[in-house]
């Protein structure tokens, strides 16, 4: 079964937009599979700068960090 493909429009600057379509035709690749992969790329990006982010704010924490067996010891009393 092929992926289900909607329609997704927006505004882009067409220098950036002129500059994207130039780029595709000269590597023969199309432009929505190229569009669609930035976006992609970016949004892993993204979400590894806030990964990145939530390690930097827990790692003060970590000192108070228990084990897992301290943990359930005191879960089962």
């Amino acid at each position: 079964m092929k992926d289900q493909k909607t329609m997704f429009a927006f505004k882009m600057d067409s220098a950036v937009a002129e500059r994207v379509k130039s780029f595709c035709r000269e590597r023969g690749v199309k432009y929505g599979f190229f569009v669609e992969k930035a976006v992609v790329e970016q949004m892993v990006r993204e979400e590894l700068k806030e990964d990145i982010l939530d390690m930097k704010n827990f790692h003060d924490l970590e000192l108070q960090a228990v084990s897992l067996e301290e943990y359930l010891k005191k879960r089962r009393g």
